[in-house]
């Protein structure tokens, strides 16, 4: 008898958790995107997948960038099916490729004329190195749509107003950049223990945050604005390449506490669909929120700007191709 309470206690005190406190606001926007053209990468599963089936429906040509043909097919055909909407796409994009970044820029502002919303949703929980020999989720999380935003800037202004939304992650809060291993290493931080692998996913997703802020700073003056975000606590496949003794440890947590990837798409179509915050350009959201109490290390001007730097170099962003720090009015 006291164990059923207990349980009959336990499953109360869960379902209360899920209505109240893990329950995820949606994005109430009623905005349509007919003639609108939206980039989305890691579009073929989870949060990417989601934001492009809602951004079908409201009529947007919504293009998939994925490394994996075969699932982003699939997924183009799902959401052509579910939405009615003929103008959904993929093309190949590898973020742990620069060249491969630099190949989708090329074809993509060949074949499209016009960019109103760019949406930086592909990320990676695993160790290794890129094809470029940077540390994989420094170089996909953060480098990889570093060099596409900058390389499809140009389309996005002459689109505008236009947005570039960053899903980032509010485990920013556990990280610890270090400019100088980076630097030296391409990495940050150094060593492959589950503990070490998490940090450099909490750096990567500082790094994202960061980005935006100084992205920001730079497009003063212009029409394009941009926002980054964490989504919740939400099931995808992001740790699919996490050891097998981690998985056990982790999943059934994964499955009792984290929500499905329709809510956690809710924030960034905030992002890129609510009217009315474009003076907020350069912020971090949850929950459909304005989140004001972020961390300082999420506020580094400094940090920011030594990121945009490093990431420029990293690029090998000629002149022609980089953002001008002056007076925010352009490429230079």
């Amino acid at each position: 008898m006291i164990t059923l309470l207990l349980g009959g206690l336990l499953a109360a005190v869960y379902f209360l958790l899920r209505v109240t406190i893990l329950k995820l606001p949606r994005c109430k926007s009623d905005a349509k995107l007919h003639g609108k053209t939206v980039v989305i990468t890691g579009a073929n599963s989870g949060i990417g997948k989601e934001t492009a089936m809602d951004l079908a429906r409201r009529g947007a040509r919504v293009i998939l960038a994925c490394r994996d043909r075969e699932r982003a097919e699939a997924a183009v055909q799902e959401i052509i099916q579910e939405t009615g909407n003929q103008q959904v796409l993929f093309m190949q994009l590898d973020l742990a490729s620069l060249l491969s970044v630099r190949t989708f820029a090329e074809n993509l502002l060949q074949s499209e004329s016009r960019l109103d919303l760019l949406i930086n949703n592909a990320g990676v929980l695993s160790d290794g190195q890129t094809d470029d020999g940077f540390g994989m989720m420094f170089g996909v999380n953060h480098l990889g749509h570093f060099l596409l935003t900058v390389l499809l800037l140009d389309r996005l202004k002459t689109s505008g107003p236009s947005r570039v939304v960053t899903v980032a992650s509010n485990s920013y809060r556990w990280s610890k950049l270090d400019f100088s291993v980076l630097l030296d290493h391409r990495d940050s931080p150094l060593g492959s223990n589950y503990s070490q692998i998490y940090r450099k996913y909490c750096n990567s997703k500082l790094c994202n945050i960061l980005f935006t802020c100084e992205l920001s700073r730079r497009l003063q003056g212009t029409n394009v604005t941009c926002y980054s975000l964490h989504p919740g606590l939400i099931r995808t496949q992001l740790g699919r390449y996490l050891g097998i003794w981690i998985k056990v440890f982790v999943m059934p947590i994964f499955y009792l506490l984290f929500m499905d990837p329709k809510s956690g798409a809710q924030t960034t179509l905030y992002c890129a669909l609510e009217q009315g915050i474009e003076h907020l350009s350069g912020h971090f959201f949850s929950r459909c929120t304005l989140q004001l109490n972020i961390g300082s290390k999420a506020r580094d001007d400094d940090a920011a700007r030594k990121l945009w730097d490093l990431s420029e170099s990293f690029c090998g962003l000629s002149k022609t191709h980089k953002l001008d720090s002056g007076d925010g009015s352009g490429f230079s």
